[in-house]
């Protein structure tokens, strides 16, 4: 039976990468973003876009125009979602407000205030489409998916940016412990650099300097590759409550890139996932 996911943040990037990799196997896919229609935003990508593609993969493709500061709009996007099906297979927590000057190497004082909106559409999102997703994933649901990076480890864009993939890192953590009664897994994955819209204008601005960043760069599917193989996994619920690694479950699980390539983790330049503990206090 074919999934149905949501996706959030699927305008463009990494979140339609995962979408587009979800149609392949025929899901039916609700895509969140802002960027409703081509030239609404100066970065190319839109819903309508997203949504034709998946429908070219094999797909249905649902476009809910949302904004993830708006609980209210996040509400009406799952009652949607209740309304048109019974259920939710997999909800892939991805929206991320990327703010300007937030690769900046300046110390964080010396950049905008505004680098803290990733707490809110980032970290606090991330929060509430799990909250309203909840009774939908427990009425026969499979998979809950962060998407995260090695700044939840390691040093990377600045403190807001790490406060929020450490953040998503725990929450998929503590979320396992309550989704594990009704058969969900929830999990974070760690992506490495994406090939995406904003990436690949930064790839050919100077070619030569990123020759090494461009050499092992991950499509934007490769992720929804994983989700989608992890989701019908028959062990996926041994990987709750973990961050997992892409490019290493990506091997576990047989998941290959969109050229066939076996990308390589980033584990021993940027660190390890965190171990939690296990105990669990109520």
């Amino acid at each position: 039976m074919a999934l149905i996911a949501v996706v959030t943040g699927a305008s463009r990037g990494a979140g339609k990468g995962i979408a587009l990799a979800l149609a392949d196997t025929g899901a039916t896919v609700y895509v969140t973003g802002r960027t409703r229609k081509d030239g609404d935003s100066e970065l190319p990508g839109s819903l309508e876009t997203t949504v034709r593609q998946i429908e070219e993969r094999g797909g249905v493709g649902i476009a809910v125009p949302c904004d993830h500061a708006n609980d209210a709009q996040v509400e009406a996007l799952f009652a949607q979602v209740a309304h048109e099906q019974d259920h939710l297979d997999v909800l892939v927590n991805n929206a991320f407000a990327i703010p300007d000057g937030i690769t900046s190497r300046r110390p964080f004082w010396q950049k905008n205030l505004d680098q803290q909106i990733v707490l809110d559409v980032g970290l606090r999102s991330t929060y509430v489409s799990s909250y309203f997703a909840g009774p939908l994933l427990v009425a026969g649901g499979k998979l809950v998916v962060n998407t995260s990076s090695f700044g939840g480890s390691c040093y990377m864009h600045g403190p807001a940016y790490g406060a929020v993939k450490a953040g998503v890192d725990k929450m998929a953590h503590d979320m396992a412990e309550d989704f594990r009664p009704f058969d969900v897994a929830a999990v974070s994955l760690w992506m490495g650099m994406l090939r995406t819209e904003r990436t690949e204008a930064l790839f050919t601005s100077d070619e030569h300097r990123y020759a090494e960043l461009t050499r092992h760069a991950e499509s934007a599917e490769f992720p929804g590759r994983i989700i989608a193989a992890l989701a019908e996994s028959p062990n996926r619920m041994s990987y709750s409550g973990q961050v997992l690694v892409g490019a290493e479950i990506a091997t576990e699980l047989g998941v290959t890139d969109v050229d066939g390539r076996q990308p390589p983790s980033h584990r021993p330049a940027l660190g390890s996932p965190p171990q939690y503990s296990p105990a669990v206090v109520h």
